[in-house]
């Protein structure tokens, strides 16, 4: 045989959704079986759900999924081949590992050599590390003894191998031993995460294992909002000869996807031998031979392909649209309720949830139809109209501008909008205060008091909207802001999801002047041409955010990188800013200290505020999440060492 027909599935997974992941799995291997396919690969803990976290100790977790592979996931597998993930316990310990099946019998399980333990992901705390070269013996409940570990396959005199995620991402990776042993395919089932850009980085290192390793390589990826905070894109793609021969669509709304590729095992085999440098390694040991007999068909190799790669704000429009779709489904809820300040988080919030509509086609639309209990084939703007509720909260220091932005930005999406008057609920609460004290409130001994105020009254209306109907409330927070704390505890922040809280407020009023023509929405002028304000303080004050901040946004997002993604010191931050590269031709030593050591301050001081976000997707490495990706302390020393020591250092005592 000189091809074999592969595929790789992207599916929609959910933590312990037992059903619905068999479900899921099934159907991929029914359609595997329709269209002919040599071996699928399925994403890693795809039985299970990769989002499992501490579940993963509680031992049934791990029975269940091999319970389910036994009994219902291997039987399926009929005229074909295919990898699984799933948990599994062995000699005390859970490991990652892949269940290789081939028309009804398990082969083995192969474990992850390399456990993700950075970023977002906390491998190393649920699973062991499976050593290299190591296989061992296991019997599973229905009876089976199979090997597990680091091992390899030969079916049918076609070798194939293993890297689980993970073990492709690193410098020793287990494809250069798997090339020494003449692999023809390599196999990586995989739940990588989404983030701006990271598509290519998988796509570099998928082509480099099959030009590297003369081999076909499968990789296959989940996709959805799985458990809550990741965003998976449903990446896939099969190469061969340093190629790619297919890729899945990325972003999908459908529960699964297959993506499928005929590849020339023979023209790798002679690539390989041609190789001066290829130096094959006899020692045999975990090579796993099963003899199958292969579907004799000879079809054309596929030729390879290429593809247009979504650019920030595409991937970020997709990512979202996707993250906030499956979060609505997982959840059982009906809508999305905002507060829709005419400002720009709350209206790239609402385009979003828009979009997710937009998105959405096939059996995603049907399922938004019947959630709104629509008519199949239902108006775009009708299914809004039904799915997010927003509310303009209006107290004595608003205007006409944002009123009318968020009036006409609600109308041009489809949005349902109600006009709430706060002021009579703000005087009672601040004649409650003022009773309280025995003294008038005044704006200059009373400000933030007074500013909080205003915040937090909106939240009872817009949450009994959310209440009244099974809504999830959207906090429209940012990054920029959580970096600072420029928020109201209980007020602004509240909320069941922060979709934008991973992002900066640069990037948004960038990405909504890019919406506003990559989608025809030139209601959105009204919102981008506004100077950002909290609008919380009388007219006269002429309240604008970066002047409540002391700096702008732009310095704010290069401070956070500079301190929470490179890991300067003060002393770094201010040097680097105050080059003239940076900062040092607008600014003044004694302005960049000031900003430097108000921003560095107001970091370690809002921690607390941090930890109470609602959830928020992971877009990037600079998520400031606490609970995923950035950890601080909430009490701390607020760098008053440092910074005394640098202006020291810089102004003398």
């Amino acid at each position: 045989m000189k091809t074999i027909h592969l595929a790789a599935a992207a599916i929609n997974t959910t933590p312990k959704d037992w059903l619905g992941n068999t479900e899921k799995i099934l159907a991929v291997l029914a359609e595997a079986g329709k269209r002919q396919v040599d071996f699928v690969c399925l994403p890693e803990l795809c039985i299970s759900g990769y989002g499992c976290e501490d579940e993963f100790h509680a031992p049934y977790v791990a029975e269940t999924a091999l319970q389910i592979l036994e009994r219902q996931i291997i039987p399926a597998v009929k005229g074909f081949g295919a990898a699984v993930g799933l948990p599994l316990s062995f000699a005390g310990s859970t490991y990652n590992v892949i269940a290789v099946i081939v028309d009804g019998k398990l082969l083995g399980f192969t474990a992850k050599q390399n456990l993700a333990g950075d970023g977002i992901h906390y491998e190393p705390r649920f699973f062991k590390q499976w050593p290299e070269t190591v296989v061992a013996s296991i019997t599973t409940p229905e009876g089976r003894t199979v090997p597990v570990g680091d091992v390899m396959y030969e079916i049918g005199g076609i070798r194939f191998a293993l890297e689980i995620c993970e073990d492709a991402w690193v410098a020793g990776r287990p494809g250069i031993k798997h090339s020494r042993h003449g692999v023809d395919v390599i196999l990586n089932p995989s739940a990588s995460h989404f983030a701006f850009g990271k598509t290519l980085t998988r796509e570099r290192f998928v082509l480099e294992g099959s030009r590297a390793f003369n081999c076909a390589y499968v990789y296959a990826n989940l996709v959805g909002n799985e458990a809550g905070r990741a965003i998976y894109d449903g990446d896939c793609f099969i190469a061969s000869a340093g190629g790619i021969r297919a890729y899945a669509p990325r972003f999908s709304f459908a529960e699964w996807t297959l993506t499928e590729a005929t590849v020339d095992i023979e023209r790798n085999r002679v690539g390989r031998a041609r190789l001066a440098s290829y130096s094959p390694d006899f020692e045999r040991t975990g090579i796993i031979e099963h003899a199958y007999p292969w579907q004799v068909r000879q079809p054309a190799p596929s030729p390879a392909v290429t593809r247009t790669v979504e650019d920030k704000n595409e991937e970020f429009a997709k990512a979202v649209a996707l993250g906030l779709f499956d979060y609505l489904k997982k959840t059982r809820c009906r809508g999305y309720a905002l507060s829709l300040s005419g400002g720009t988080d709350s209206a790239v919030c609402a385009v979003l949830v828009a979009l997710m509509v937009r998105f959405a086609t096939g059996k995603a639309r049907a399922d938004l139809e019947t959630l709104t209990r629509l008519p199949i084939g239902a108006d775009e703007k009708a299914i809004i109209g039904r799915l997010l509720s927003c509310a303009y909260q209006a107290s004595a220091n608003s205007g006409e501008v944002t009123l009318t932005a968020a009036q006409t930005v609600a109308a041009a999406l489809g949005a349902r909008f109600i006009n709430f008057n706060i002021t009579p609920l703000v005087e009672v609460c601040e004649k409650l205060l003022s009773d309280y004290l025995g003294r008038p409130l005044d704006w200059e001994r009373d400000d933030i008091t007074r500013q909080n105020i205003q915040a937090r009254v909106r939240n009872p209306p817009i949450w009994a909207i959310a209440n009244a109907e099974n809504f999830l409330l959207i906090t429209t927070s940012n990054r920029s802001e959580a970096t600072v704390g420029y928020c109201t505890m209980d007020g602004d922040t509240a909320g069941s999801l922060a979709p934008v809280a991973g992002i900066d407020k640069v990037f948004l009023r960038e990405w909504l002047a890019w919406a506003r023509n990559a989608y025809d929405l030139p209601a959105l002028d009204l919102v981008i041409r506004q100077t950002p304000t909290a609008e919380l303080k009388p007219e006269a004050f002429n309240q604008t955010d970066e002047a409540d901040l002391g700096g702008s946004y732009a310095l704010i997002n290069r401070i956070q990188k500079l301190l929470v993604v490179e890991k300067k010191s003060p002393r770094d931050i201010f040097h680097t800013l105050a080059s003239p590269e940076e900062y040092g031709a607008q600014l003044t030593p004694q302005q960049i200290f000031a900003a430097v050591a108000k921003i560095l301050t107001l970091w370690s001081r809002s921690q607390w505020k941090r930890e109470r976000y609602a959830p928020s997707f992971h877009l990037d490495d600079e998520n400031l999440d606490p609970r995923t990706w950035c950890r601080y302390p909430i009490l701390s020393g607020n760098y008053a060492y440092e910074l005394a020591a640098l202006k020291k250092e810089l102004f003398g005592n």
